[in-house]
């Protein structure tokens, strides 16, 4: 959610007196505009922009009138250092990157996401405190990227709409990608993390070669800690949105062609899906699907992490790359919150398979989570609809859109995209198993301490956004039983009243 600040009235006398001081500089700053010419540029997506730096004029403004500047979500840019909501880190003014640890929610967008809801986006890297990182990246696919060599092949991070350059070690801006892999001749599956860096930049480590099966069926996922990311380079195959209106946060490469695959081989019995398993409440385990844990864009983003060198240079996050130092960065993600936080609390496991760049490891994928929810969920299931923020165009609802998000993530594209009645079930469900889990969700680590002191206000807060991100009261859906209370922007304690 947007923050908001209350502000003293300023008394008259203490702009009165600096005005002719405001005109004059005024004067002189659109005389240095229209000398040194004017900063053009075009844009080739709708798409949040990026405030330019902050002119003498609106510098001694700000200072006279208590106006800072405000970023994108409409909250004030702060100094030094900022909180890494979605990340469970503070960003120190240096140029070493934090850790972001996975959270769930996104960030401010247009053309197809969604408002701010405060759980993402609001990342801001140190070294960039004079201006706004631009929030829209482009990822440059590798040439055949379902092939070894092109999962081996470092994606390249790029800014889009000329608002200024894109980089990894930038938790505002970081790009993650994960390939799910499927041998057709067994069913066995595996996962792959291929490295993203900064356009013209070079690994920190060269990525580790996969050794992939004959046949292998590859579909790759993509998240984004910004708000619109967009495909480059050799993207064929590759579903980013409908024309003019990406997702936002979610991409894919042959996914839909993954899933025909896998579900191929579930049918032929190649390959068994694990039983979701009961969790410590008596309950069965959630899943990506299950009303407990989604919030208004369900099934986005990855559990993948890099590790991040001081100097900005990317790595995969192998153990082989542990002594290279530096810090772990990772996707503020729906996976990652069930994968790394939920399930953890409740006693449960994800479904996990090899990491074919990390011997001796087993992760979970997003494929995998919706291969199981797929598999297990029981009724009511959470299927993307058609309120959902990313995939709406202009804020509307778009059947074409939302079939193919649903394809990428393994769901029916006929079946109801009734977003009344997904709001309805949010209601019926989620509050309830949150109450149940209170004290397990109370003892556990929020995934993003500047939004929740814990999981359980972190749960809370983001349903609460998520309640009213979904336009869930206009549709008439009952009132949410929940109240939380805040610390500011935190999260500290959460009331439900059934």
């Amino acid at each position: 959610m947007a923050r908001h600040t209350v502000r003293r009235r300023i008394p008259r006398w203490a702009v009165a007196v600096p005005l002719s001081i405001l005109l004059v500089l005024g004067a002189a700053q659109a005389w240095a505009s229209s000398t040194h010419g004017s900063d053009t540029s075009s844009t080739s997506t709708r798409s949040a922009r990026t405030p330019r730096s902050d002119s003498l004029l609106s510098r001694v403004t700000a200072a006279i009138t208590g106006r800072g500047r405000r970023n994108g979500s409409g909250s004030p840019t702060p100094g030094g250092g900022a909180t890494t909501p979605g990340a469970g880190a503070t960003t120190a003014a240096s140029p070493t990157p934090s850790t972001a640890a996975p959270g769930a929610g996104h960030g401010p967008g247009a053309g197809g996401t969604h408002p701010s809801d405060q759980q993402k986006n609001h990342h801001q890297n140190g070294a960039q405190q004079q201006d706004q990182p631009n929030p829209n990246c482009t990822l440059v696919v590798p040439p055949n990227p379902t092939s070894a060599a092109g999962l081996a092949t470092p994606y390249r991070l790029q800014g889009s709409d000329g608002k200024g350059a894109c980089h990894e070690a930038n938790t505002a801006q970081a790009a993650f990608v994960e390939a799910t892999v499927l041998d057709p001749a067994t069913g066995a599956l595996s996962v792959y993390h291929p490295l993203v860096i900064d356009d013209g930049s070079r690994p920190a480590a060269a990525p580790v070669t996969p050794a992939l099966p004959a046949g292998a069926v590859v579909g790759v996922w993509f998240g984004f800690n910004g708000t619109t990311l967009t495909l480059g380079g050799d993207h064929g195959g590759c579903v980013n949105g409908v024309p003019g209106s990406p997702f936002g946060q979610f991409a894919d490469c042959h996914g839909a062609a993954f899933f025909g695959a896998a579900n191929g081989a579930i049918a032929a019995g190649k390959l068994a899906v694990p039983a979701l398993g009961t969790a410590a409440d008596g309950q069965p385990c959630p899943t990506t699907r299950d009303f407990s844990v989604v919030d208004q864009d369900q099934s986005d983003n990855l559990a993948t992490s890099y590790r991040v060198l001081g100097d900005g240079r990317v790595a995969q996050d192998t153990a082989a790359n542990t002594g290279l130092g530096g810090t772990r960065l990772t996707n503020a993600s729906d996976n990652g919150l069930l994968d790394a936080f939920v399930d953890p609390a409740l006693g449960c496991r994800p479904m996990t398979a090899p990491d074919a760049g990390d011997p001796g490891k087993q992760v979970p994928s997003l494929a995998l989570n919706e291969l199981q929810a797929a598999a297990h969920q029981g009724d009511p299931v959470a299927l993307v609809p058609a309120n959902d923020p990313m995939s709406q165009v202009d804020g509307k609802a778009s059947r074409a859109k939302n079939a193919l998000y649903r394809q990428g993530v393994d769901q029916p594209v006929g079946a109801s995209s009734d977003g009344a009645a997904y709001c309805r079930s949010l209601v019926a469900v989620a509050p309830g198993r949150l109450k149940a889990d209170q004290a397990r969700f109370s003892a556990a680590t929020s995934p993003d301490p500047a939004a929740g002191n814990n999981l359980f206000t972190f749960l809370a807060q983001r349903l609460q956004a998520s309640y009213q991100n979904l336009g869930c009261g206009d549709l008439g859906a009952p009132q949410l039983p929940l109240t939380v209370k805040k610390d500011g922007d935190t999260a500290v304690a959460a009331t439900i009243t059934r």
